[in-house]
């Protein structure tokens, strides 16, 4: 019905319904790869090696 009113093709639609659900999916996962990198990264910079067994 939205197609036939916008001239496009029902299953050009249904693709771009099909791929944004899976970039909206997939989007949430790979932010939080990126913070967890971000902090793993930031802890082992701030912290301060005063001995041996710190290592």
């Amino acid at each position: 019905m939205l197609g036939e009113k916008l001239g496009i093709a029902s299953s050009s639609i249904r693709l771009s319904f099909i791929y944004v659900s899976f970039l909206t999916f997939g989007s949430p996962v790979i932010i939080y790869f990126v913070m967890a990198f971000w902090m793993n990264v930031s802890k082992h910079l701030r912290r301060e090696r005063s001995t041996v067994w710190d290592l």
